[in-house]
């Protein structure tokens, strides 16, 4: 236990889930703190550091037996140790997954909009291509017209492609409008993206992080496993919350918009814990060719610069 009682408080929830979200949890490690170290690790270093959370040792090792069937992570044999390592496919996941957790900056809207039609699909392909292109940031004008005002055209077809769903989906781009946006444009948005639940999300995570930051900025010292951990939990409820924001324009989210509070936030807290948190995972974490590797500097270039 740690003498941080708002820690204790998240790992409590973490712990509280059912099941346990060990496979999750791991993959934010990974993106995190592995993946800049070079990507490769001691499976018992990884069990020893992931003890604080409650994870016991069967649980994480059926857990990386998962992520190396699902492609994710990489196992080698050198003696009786096992090292995880991730693979060019998991590396590539990761890149997409974590891009916009340490961006920087939020880049501006020309008022341009991208439109699918799906009026050609069958019902059972467009549930698919819908849910797909939600996950993109696309929000449901109808049932058969889904609108972003954010979205790569490689990235949206590389989708449709996947799906075999290219050929019978209608795409328009329309050209760039006053960004101001309407009072029924803010309505619709409203209804298409869920703007209020998600809204309320980030409410939850600036609630629960707060006291977390409050305490240690009193503290005299800072303890690298505390900040390790506060660390590691923070980006992972983080990064829950992004996979669901669709990261809409400024112009169309309302003036209180708690997306924003929220990122100050995770970005102050990083910066406060990284340098401990770093100690920590040096002095733990173990490589097949001993300690971990420095970071690389793509990583001091988190949130806008970590030095």
């Amino acid at each position: 236990m740690s003498s941080l009682a708002p820690l204790n408080q998240l790992v409590t929830r973490f712990q509280e889930q059912i099941p346990i979200r060990a496979s999750s949890l791991i993959v934010t490690l990974y993106g995190d703190a592995i993946e800049p170290h070079g990507g490769t690790v001691w499976l018992g270093s990884l069990i020893q550091l992931l003890e604080p959370f409650g994870i016991n040792e069967r649980l994480i090792r059926t857990s990386m037996f998962r992520l190396t069937k699902e492609g994710w992570l990489t196992a080698e044999k050198v003696g009786r140790r096992s090292y995880y390592s991730l693979t060019g496919a998991g590396r590539r996941r990761f890149d997409k997954a974590f891009k916009r957790v340490y961006s920087s900056v939020v880049p501006q809207w020309d008022g341009s909009w991208h439109l699918a039609m799906l009026t050609q699909l069958s019902a059972d392909k467009r549930k698919q291509v819908r849910e797909e292109l939600e996950w993109q940031g696309f929000g449901a004008i109808s049932p058969v017209v889904l609108a972003s005002p954010r979205a790569d055209r490689t990235d949206i077809n590389a989708t449709l492609l996947d799906l075999d769903a290219l050929e019978d989906t209608i795409l328009f781009e329309t050209t760039g409008q006053d960004v101001m946006a309407s009072r029924a444009l803010r309505a619709q948005v409203r209804e298409s993206w869920r703007i209020e639940e998600l809204g309320a999300q980030y409410s939850e995570f600036i609630q629960l992080f707060r006291p977390v930051w409050q305490a240690l900025r009193e503290q005299d010292s800072l303890q690298p496993m505390d900040c390790f951990m506060v660390r590691l939990l923070l980006i992972h409820e983080y990064r829950k919350l992004l996979l669901r924001d669709p990261h809409l324009p400024d112009e169309l989210l309302p003036g209180d918009w708690e997306g924003r509070a929220a990122r100050q936030l995770c970005r102050n807290l990083y910066r406060l814990t990284c340098a401990p948190a770093e100690q920590w995972l040096s002095s733990a974490m173990e490589t097949a060719d001993g300690p971990l590797p420095d970071a690389s500097e793509n990583f001091y270039r988190r949130f806008g610069g970590l030095r």
